[in-house]
């Protein structure tokens, strides 16, 4: 095979028949693994700075959204391939293209309430993007669908995570079995198994 000739890629021309811009949904996943992989980093460096006895708490609940969030970012690589994209090879490009900044520490970087509105408006961030992937393939990419709503469900209870130790709203959490359970996308992702 040649570097001109192009496979006949069944899986993206039925998309395509089916309403889809391929481009547009892949350049959408490629924007969300980032955002996924960039809260995983800044997730990892607010939950250090928990400190003293509320911090202990709190850094059980960031390490769970902390977990999940890689596993959102594994979830999704494979459908960015399968779909004829890719990640980028810059990786300071990958995590400009995040938009995250705001994660980075706060002033003070031991002040809990700043750390947990940081971690509420990045859940926050990710339901709107989860949604909007869930919108562009509801009933014409079942794969992609189901990878964004299981990814969708687990960002919804992380932002009722947040609001319930913001603002005293019950969220009816129970704390995951194991940090890195990821009830919704396990199916999807096999990084933190483990077996």
């Amino acid at each position: 095979m040649t570097k001109s000739d192009k496979p006949n890629v069944v899986g993206v021309k039925i998309l395509k028949q089916n309403g889809i811009n391929v481009e547009e949904l892949t350049k959408q996943l490629v924007i969300n693994a980032a955002v996924e992989f960039t809260a995983y980093y800044y997730f990892t460096n607010l939950r250090a700075h928990c400190t003293g006895i509320e911090g202990e708490g709190i850094k059980g609940v960031i390490e769970d959204a902390r977990l999940e969030d890689l596993s959102h970012f594994e979830s999704c690589i494979e459908r960015i391939y399968q779909l004829g994209g890719s990640l980028p090879n810059d990786a300071t490009h990958f995590i400009k293209i995040s938009g995250c900044e705001f994660l980075q520490l706060p002033k003070n970087p031991t002040d809990l309430k700043a750390i947990l509105e940081k971690c509420l408006a990045a859940e926050q961030g990710a339901i709107v993007n989860w949604d909007k992937v869930c919108k562009m393939t509801f009933g014409k990419d079942p794969i992609t669908y189901d990878i964004a709503k299981d990814i969708l469900a687990e960002e919804v209870e992380h932002e009722s995570w947040f609001l319930e130790l913001l603002y005293g709203r019950p969220s009816g959490h129970m704390r995951r079995k194991y940090s890195g359970e990821r009830p919704h996308t396990r199916k999807h992702s096999r990084a933190l198994d483990i077996s």
